[in-house]
């Protein structure tokens, strides 16, 4: 069985041209961009027939996925006539801006039963993939803290038409909601949330660009996440996990993760384990959304999951605002 795909958004959606082109199961009929002359050059590099700069001729071209890597603000529109037309969904993070437009998306994507995954990709980074199977192996005991961090300067990458300065688009949930969906994912949903921020760096952004956020989770695992976009230094995720009996330290960007075990002493040292560096893991994601299509299960961060994200996210930009601490909602019917 071969799917027929449409990419939208080409800035972010060219390396999904190249892993829906290099699934067995896949071919790109048509690719899609506001700049008629990227799509048509990306047409060109990867063998694609149909170039165009219109979502609904996208949409008309007979395909069973379309995989959206288009700016944020547009997501809820695009998801939800994407559903409409019966196509599954692949939707670069984060799935929207508000928990309005989620819930939009969720009650599409359920009224006409296609799949949709967001793609959260540190669930597909070979680092933090790892970090969870030993913390769930039991390596370091009971998790209690995690902390994680979304650092990148985005004074030099302000989007094509200043798209990442678009108002609702607050870096806590464009580019932290990276972070955040880490930590859900490996200690769970965030019960509660206590955020404070700051404006010294970006001052010509519209929110500010530094937030620190505690967490406290169901599972009673307390933790954090810092965002800067403002920071003068390398872009990275580092990540720490600590437990009972140990703790591991991982990143999107280095080639080993550290580890410190009980199990295992090292005098105090950290051992570390080689890994891949895989900091957008897309043609895992693409990989692992084609197998939920053809096997017919649910994907590994549905609409609802990254609901979840965006509501955290939310519930911290609301705490930093108002100086106190907010619940997050986790479910939705």
């Amino acid at each position: 069985m071969t799917l027929k795909v449409a990419v939208v958004g080409l800035r972010m959606g060219a390396s999904h041209v190249t892993a829906f082109q290099s699934n067995p199961h896949c071919e790109v009929v048509i690719v899609c961009d506001t700049d008629g002359d990227r799509a048509r050059d990306v047409a060109a590099t990867e063998k694609v027939n149909r170039a165009t700069t219109s979502f609904g001729e996208a949409l008309a071209e007979g395909v069973d996925i379309v995989s959206i890597a288009t700016p944020d603000p547009v997501h809820r529109e695009q998801c939800v006539a994407a559903a409409e037309a019966g196509k599954h969904i692949l939707c670069e993070k984060p799935l929207a801006l508000t928990l309005e437009d989620c819930l939009a998306i969720i009650e599409a994507v359920d009224r006409s039963g296609v799949l949709i995954m967001v793609g959260q990709v540190c669930r597909f980074a070979p680092g933090f993939v790892l970090t969870k199977s030993l913390v769930e192996d039991g390596l370091i005991g009971r998790l209690f803290l995690v902390e994680s961090e979304y650092a990148h300067n985005y004074a030099q990458v302000r989007g094509v038409d200043d798209w990442r300065l678009h108002p609702d688009r607050h870096p806590f949930i464009g580019g932290a909601c990276h972070a955040v969906d880490l930590v859900r994912w490996i200690a769970g949903n965030v019960e509660e949330v206590h955020a404070y921020s700051n404006h010294f760096g970006l001052k010509d952004w519209p929110n500010d660009d530094c937030t620190v956020a505690n967490f406290r989770f169901e599972s009673g695992v307390i933790g954090s996440v810092m965002c800067s976009i403002g920071c003068q230094r390398p872009y990275t995720m580092r990540s720490c996990f600590y437990g009972t009996e140990g703790t591991i330290v991982s990143t999107n960007t280095e080639p080993t993760i550290q580890v410190s075990s009980a199990r295992y002493p090292t005098k105090g040292d950290f051992w570390e384990i080689p890994v891949e560096v895989s900091s957008h893991n897309v043609q895992r994601e693409v990989d692992e959304f084609v197998e939920c299509i053809l096997e017919g299960k649910q994907p590994i961060c549905d609409a609802r999951e990254a609901t979840r994200t965006v509501a955290t996210c939310r519930a911290a930009i609301e705490s930093a605002a108002s100086g106190i601490p907010v619940k997050v909602r986790n479910f939705f019917s």
